[in-house]
C-alpha cells in the first residue's frame, strides 16, 4: 500500500512503530503521513489502519474533518442540516521531506494542499523515548501555518452541528478486539465521564497493553479529549470542540501530545506516575 518503505522509529534498541509518508489511498481518505504499527515494547500493535469500520483511520497522526471547508480526515463530512455527507472535498497532507532524522525521532515538513493549493505547511517532531522495561513515550508536536494568504479556520462534525463529535487533531486509532477497552482519567472511569473531558491524561488499556495520553502543553491541556471505545477504540485531541479554531494569515497552531505506550495493564496511579516522567524527560 505504501509507494514508499515505512520509515522505522526505534527506541530501547527495538522498532517499536513505522512512519508511513506516501500512502496510496483513495482520496476520499485524505491521504496523509501517519504511524502504524505502533507497538509495545514487547512487540503488541497498538494501532490499526484501514479498519472495515472507518477505513480512514490510520494509525496515530493528525487529521483535521474541516479546514476552511476541505475534509483532512477522510470519509463523509457533516453538514449542518444534512447530516454524514458523500462530499469531493477531501484534501492531502503531504511529506515534502525531513528536515532531521534520527533512529528514534524525526522533524517533517508537509504540506496540506485541497484543490491544489496549499493552505498550511506543517513542521511535525515525533521522538521516542524509553521510560522503563515496559514502557516508552511517542512524543508527536505539529505545528500548522496558514500559507493560504487569508484567514482560515478549523472546525469538526461538532461545531457544524454534530454533538458530542469534536474530532481532529491528534488522534490515534487503537486495535479492535472482543472486548471493549477500559478508560479512565486522573479522576474519572469509562469512556462517558472522560468523553469531552479537559483533564492532564486519558488512558486506554486493551489485552496486554496500556496508552496513557497527555497534553503536553498548556494550549493542548486546554482542548478537550476525544474519546471513543463501546463503537470503536480511538483518541484524540480536539482543536474546534466549542467553536471555530481561526488561524489568520500567516499564524500558526501549535499542539502537542506525549503518550505513554506500555505493556499490560496500568492502574491509575501508575499511569499518572508515567506520564509525569515522560512530558518530562521527552
Amino acid at each position: 500500500m505504501p509507494m514508499n518503505p515505512p520509515t522505522p522509529l526505534c527506541c530501547a534498541g527495538r522498532t517499536v512503530a513505522r512512519y508511513v509518508l506516501h500512502p496510496e489511498l483513495a482520496p476520499g481518505h485524505a491521504p496523509r503521513p501517519y504511524l502504524h504499527p505502533v507497538r509495545t515494547l514487547a512487540g503488541i500493535a497498538v494501532t490499526e489502519e484501514l479498519s472495515a469500520d472507518h477505513p480512514h483511520h490510520l494509525g496515530a497522526g493528525v487529521a483535521v474533518p474541516d479546514v476552511a471547508g476541505f475534509n483532512f480526515w477522510g470519509g463523509r463530512t457533516f453538514v449542518r442540516g444534512l447530516g454524514p455527507t458523500v462530499l469531493s472535498n477531501h484534501g492531502v497532507q503531504r511529506h515534502e521531506g525531513f528536515l532531521s532524522q534520527q533512529p528514534d525521532g524525526f522533524v517533517a515538513e508537509l504540506a496540506w494542499v485541497a484543490c491544489d493549493r496549499v493552505l498550511l505547511r506543517e513542521r511535525r517532531t515525533v521522538t521516542a523515548t524509553a521510560l522503563d522495561d515496559t514502557a516508552w513515550a511517542l512524543d508527536l508536536s505539529f505545528s500548522l501555518t496558514n500559507v493560504s494568504g487569508a484567514e482560515l479556520s478549523f472546525g469538526s462534525p461538532a461545531t457544524n452541528g454534530r454533538a458530542g463529535a469534536a474530532y481532529g487533531g491528534f488522534f490515534w486509532r487503537a486495535p479492535r478486539s472482543e472486548a471493549v477497552p477500559e478508560v479512565f482519567g486522573p479522576d474519572a472511569d469509562g469512556e462517558s465521564s472522560v468523553h469531552g473531558a479537559r483533564a492532564d491524561w486519558v488512558a486506554l488499556a486493551g489485552r496486554g497493553w496500556t496508552l496513557v495520553f497527555a497534553g503536553a502543553s498548556e494550549e493542548t491541556r486546554r482542548d478537550p479529549w476525544f474519546v471513543r471505545a463501546a463503537a470503536y477504540p480511538g483518541v484524540g485531541s480536539s482543536l474546534a470542540a466549542d467553536g471555530r479554531l481561526s488561524a489568520a494569515a500567516g499564524g500558526t497552531v501549535v499542539r502537542r501530545v506525549v503518550t505513554v505506550v506500555a505493556d499490560g495493564r496500568l492502574d491509575r496511579g501508575r499511569a499518572a506516575a508515567l506520564v509525569r516522567e515522560a512530558v518530562a524527560t521527552t
